[in-house]
């Protein structure tokens, strides 16, 4: 075995780290100063979340020889890996990637592991995630590693799974015919709750022994509960008609059609959601100074966030979570709707910047301005603001300016331009460009991004997608056509919106 290294200088090792969880405990863990090491397969996936101190190593805990160089001189690893989105045997495949990862932790010497698992009550007739959830910390105790192991609840935070879930349900069907699993009892907790007990095993005193803690928020509540919150703090009304008919495999299709959750993970998930999951063994209380929030400041918290430019990070930036990529109509971030679009141009940012700052007003908004005019007429009618207001400059843009019906919410000069939509829609939109220098000149994102407001937003998104794909992709030719010749003759390149 190697010599154990001091916790003061070690690194941390993070698996998961281009997780939900995990993508938020990395920041969480560079903010508080740490040492940390990321153990990826892709790792050009993390590089541009990572802080430059953050080191980031290839490998894979199905490659048991991966991890040696990862875990070398590390004292605590955390161990956030899943494999819910696979199509084979996942249970097999959770097991045989902890066995790997806590027989590499034992040669390496490593001192804890720090491990979260799924929180339900009661031991008997498990379903499969939460069954492997509890086999995999069997695994990694079975090494001879200290664990320290965290069962939760439901995660509420802007991007998780859950809250998603949730959300999606809510905003999208204001009658719900919801089976049996709606009334099973939860005691969720907030994400920075969850951050705080995942950050502080690291200073748990351990002497050598195994720990297991189950952890939830203040409150019990149904899953129907949550949606019932969800729907208060949106301001929407929603009726939840319960039935018994539908089954995990039935309910997984029905999530897959009216929520981010495709089918796959839709089952397993559903599947773990008819068991209670509140918590018994209340020693995370006296072992930690977290004192968690109630459901109704833990959904609260979630809301405010989604306004940061959205989540840190999101359960769908997980690969072995996503299903496959949709291109018509945006792609949805949690309610969010984006549709997202690139062009290259041989021009320096500057340059390629020029038309962005001067668009709006006298100037126009460079393709289909009659089309624009029709709308801004239409939401005067409405008791909008119209296309009166034009702008208080026709080179300079501060934030706060009005620009036609918009108003500048943030101007970074010769990169970036955010635009928060001021007439009448059903939900809250908004327009962004972004330049960012290039080996030949510059790249020009242009992104459209619609928060709908139940299903009459959802209804406006999709009844007008084909006009916007028409009219925000003749606005970025122009843009490059007015900033220099185009490379690509402003073709639409595949993005986050495609």
């Amino acid at each position: 075995m190697a010599e154990r290294p001091s916790l003061a200088t070690a690194p941390v090792l993070l698996t998961g780290a281009s997780g939900y969880v995990g993508g938020r405990l990395l920041g969480a863990l560079e903010r508080a100063g740490r040492r940390v090491r990321c153990l990826a397969r892709r790792p050009g996936d993390l590089a541009a979340r990572a802080a430059p101190s953050t080191e980031i190593v290839r490998g894979d805990v199905l490659d048991r020889a991966s991890l040696d160089a990862a875990l070398r001189g590390v004292d605590a690893a955390y161990y956030l890996v899943h494999a819910m989105g696979s199509a084979g045997d996942f249970e097999a495949e959770e097991q045989a990637g902890a066995r790997n990862f806590a027989d590499a932790a034992r040669a390496a010497g490593v001192g804890r592991i720090i491990y979260l698992g799924g929180l339900a009550s009661g031991g008997a007739g498990l379903s499969a995630h939460l069954r492997s959830r509890r086999q995999v910390g069997d695994v990694l105790r079975g090494a001879g590693v200290p664990v320290v192991e965290f069962r939760a609840s439901i995660v509420i935070g802007s991007g998780s799974l859950s809250f998603e879930l949730v959300r999606a349900l809510t905003e999208r069907l204001p009658v719900m015919i919801t089976p049996r699993w709606v009334a099973a009892r939860a005691q969720p907790i907030a994400v920075d709750d969850l951050l705080r007990y995942l950050r502080a095993a690291l200073d748990l005193p351990l002497e050598g022994r195994h720990r297991t803690f189950e952890i939830g928020g203040a409150d019990v509540v149904s899953y129907g509960g949550l949606m019932r919150e969800y729907a208060r703090q949106r301001g929407l009304r929603r009726l939840l008609i319960p039935v018994p008919v539908l089954t995990p495999r039935l309910s997984s299709l029905w999530l897959g059609l009216v929520t981010p959750v495709y089918a796959r993970v839709g089952r397993k998930l559903i599947e773990s959601l008819r068991h209670d999951s509140v918590v018994g063994d209340r020693s995370a209380r006296t072992a930690f100074d977290v004192r968690p929030l109630g459901t109704r400041a833990a959904m609260a918290a979630a809301l405010r966030n989604e306004d940061r430019a959205f989540a840190e990070t999101r359960w769908s930036d997980a690969r072995s979570s996503s299903g496959p990529e949709r291109t018509w109509g945006g792609v949805r971030f949690g309610t969010r709707l984006v549709d997202s679009r690139t062009v290259r141009v041989a021009a320096p940012p500057p340059a390629a910047f020029a038309p962005i700052r001067r668009i709006g007003g006298a100037a126009g908004w460079y393709y289909g301005d009659v089309l624009w005019r029709v709308r801004g007429f239409l939401d005067l009618l409405a008791g909008g603001v119209g296309v009166r207001r034009g702008r208080r400059d026709p080179e300079r843009l501060a934030a706060g300016d009005t620009v036609d019906w918009w108003r500048v919410e943030r101007v970074e000069p010769d990169r970036r331009l955010r635009l928060a939509a001021e007439m009448k829609v059903p939900g809250r939109a908004w327009l962004e460009f972004e330049v960012t220098a290039d080996a030949d000149g510059s790249i020009v994102r242009q992104t459209a991004e619609f928060d709908p407001a139940g299903v009459a937003g959802l209804l406006y998104w999709y009844a007008l997608w084909p006009l916007h794909a028409l009219v925000f992709g003749g606005m970025l030719r122009e843009i490059a056509r007015r900033a220099g010749r185009s490379e690509d003759g402003g073709r639409q390149s595949r993005s986050v919106g495609g």
